[in-house]
């Protein structure tokens, strides 16, 4: 009996054991991946900020060209209107 005992404390141990290798298997995989979405992240961030550039400079040579639709001159207004926001929001928080 005492054996058997023994036997299945060994076996519990084992699996502990993989267990604990297979968390920190884990673990490390988790801290990759948080790397990996904070990398993502910053692409999305630099992306964007070239796409708003590009945009601007789509405006400039439409500005620059025979002049804007209704239509577009409505669009370049109201992105003129979200640049504004934005930079009032940024005013606001440099201010607090």
């Amino acid at each position: 009996m005492n054996t058997t005992i023994n036997a299945q404390l060994e076996q519990l141990q084992q699996k502990m054991q993989l267990l604990l290798k297979h968390y920190a298997q884990l673990q490390r995989e988790n801290v990759q991946l948080k790397k990996d979405v904070a990398k993502k992240q910053q692409q999305l961030t630099l992306n964007q900020q070239v796409i708003q550039q590009q945009e601007q400079q789509i405006d400039a040579l439409r500005l620059s060209k025979d002049g804007f639709s209704v239509e577009e001159k409505k669009e370049l207004e109201r992105r003129i209107d979200v640049y504004i926001r934005e930079i009032d929001r940024c005013m606001s928080l440099l201010n607090t």
